[in-house]
């Protein structure tokens, strides 16, 4: 029987710098897909090596070494690793996660939160044993976010709006709900009874004597996360249902009545070895990309145009996110250019070109300088990259950093084109557009502005080379 007023809290790592992970996601990817695999020790090192002046700029006193340290390894052990599951260990080793390769394959950072949130659950084997054991104890099963995402597609079709602190009370709070005792059907029925009896939004019950913040901030931590992955919208103190992200949201409704994607409680948590492998195994486990990774991409509309209305069920399903994305990057870099160009002189508006579709060039747009001087009439070569987020870089942030990848073929012609050669970083986030602009690539690497990474190698061989075949094909077929 559902009972709201029993209340439980159940808390997840908290990431001592969630305002600022839109920004650290892409950083976490790039520096730990560039060490990995390595040795523990190797990792620490490159981790904190390459996290140290972020690190350093959070410090109330930069000669504090003990407080430096204790925020390189929060982010790297706990936030990137437990939390994230963007890297784990075995024997001694450390592995990039499918989940960090993917991001940094798509540059989707909402359908990453996606993914991610879609493999939390409680209990888990993400934090120390002393945590999750109590939670198996006291009989937590639960997938928080199917259940509460239902709840919130209800409360779309009744017209409800529930606030943060209902959210907190009646689901992610909930004794009932986090033991998976409680149905949507049920919870929503509650909220609407209590509305309408005009009972005052009930507040999460925090026990006398306790710290009441601690008990509000791992539900504010937690609709946070949604927001990141772009499934609803905080408006002040109320929380909707993204409308235009049903694809996934259906993805995590299916969830609630269904068993615990990892079976935490096949372990024998009282054997130390037992804990260990629990813990190692779901690691594993959990940086893995879910079942449904292919359903959780994110619409450039869904961010740009909430306030449109998406049939996705008509969308082309052979257009792949990433194809999706740079094919909107591009449209847009082109309009623009064209507006642009056209301010200057009407005349050379024809001279801008989507070449995005045509292989071997090593840029997408070529436009025209339009600037004033004797270079006005010069061509541009423009490569567009572009990513999904749901907030927008702080480019006046001195530690935001982002990432791209590059074909030989573009860099290729940024060594060709020098000054004339541009990359339009591209940024959909919530409610419009951002996009920065890096002119003469080559240059600023060379001034070492840019660092270029090498992450792939071709190898060539002849038959001198094969050591064994395993199978050959029969000729007279």
């Amino acid at each position: 029987m559902y009972n709201p007023k029993n209340q439980y809290r159940c808390t997840i790592i908290r990431a001592r710098a969630i305002s600022e992970v839109d920004d650290l996601l892409p950083k976490y990817a790039a520096v730990i897909d560039n060490i990995c695999p390595c040795t523990k020790d190797e990792f620490e090192r490159g981790f904190n090596s390459a996290f140290r002046n972020y690190a350093e700029s959070k410090a109330r006193n930069q000669n504090n070494e003990s407080a430096i340290k204790k925020t390189l390894d929060n982010h790297r052990t706990e936030v990137s690793g437990s939390l994230f599951g963007m890297h784990y260990e075995i024997d001694g080793i450390v592995y990039a996660s499918e989940r960090t390769k993917k991001f940094l394959q798509d540059y989707d950072q909402p359908a990453f939160f996606k993914d991610w949130l879609l493999k939390m659950q409680f209990p888990n084997g993400m934090q120390k044993s002393q945590t999750y054991t109590k939670v198996m104890a006291d009989g937590l099963r639960c997938q928080p976010y199917s259940i509460l995402l239902k709840v919130l597609d209800y409360a779309r079709r009744e017209g409800i709006v529930l606030l943060k602190q209902e959210v907190g009370y009646y689901i992610l709070n909930a004794e009932n709900v986090l033991k998976g005792e409680a149905t949507p059907n049920e919870v929503f029925d509650e909220i609407v009874n209590d509305k309408r009896m005009g009972i005052t939004p009930r507040k999460i019950e925090v026990p006398e004597g306790e710290n009441k913040s601690k008990y509000y901030q791992h539900v504010t931590d937690q609709l946070q996360y949604l927001q990141l992955a772009n499934l609803i919208i905080l408006d002040g103190q109320e929380v909707k249902l993204n409308p235009h992200e049903m694809k996934a949201v259906k993805i995590f409704e299916e969830l609630w009545s269904k068993p615990l994607g990892f079976d935490i409680y096949s372990y024998d948590v009282s054997s130390a070895s037992e804990r260990k492998r629990l813990e190692e195994e779901w690691a594993i486990y959990y940086g893995k990309l879910s079942d449904n990774v292919d359903l959780l991409d994110t619409p450039v509309e869904a961010l740009i145009a909430p306030e449109m209305e998406i049939d996705y069920e008509k969308k082309n399903s052979k257009r792949t996110n990433k194809t999706e994305l740079g094919d909107a990057g591009e449209v847009y870099v082109y309009e623009y250019e064209k507006q642009r160009v056209g301010k200057f002189n009407s005349r050379l508006v024809n001279n801008v070109l989507a070449l995005g579709k045509t292989k071997g060039l090593g840029y997408d747009i070529q436009s025209v300088i339009a600037e004033h001087g004797e270079f006005a009439e010069f061509i541009k070569y423009i490569e567009v990259k572009s990513t999904k987020r749901v907030t927008a870089p702080d480019i006046n942030d001195s530690m935001w950093v982002d990432t791209v990848n590059i074909t030989r073929n573009e860099w290729v012609a940024a060594l060709q084109h020098k000054e004339f050669y541009y990359i339009y970083r591209v940024y959909f986030v919530r409610g419009g557009v951002v996009m920065y602009v890096i002119r003469d690539l080559y240059k600023k690497i060379e001034s070492g502005i840019v660092e270029i990474i090498p992450m792939t190698y071709r190898v060539d061989f002849q038959n001198s080379a094969v050591d064994n075949v395993i199978s050959e094909v029969n000729q007279n077929v």
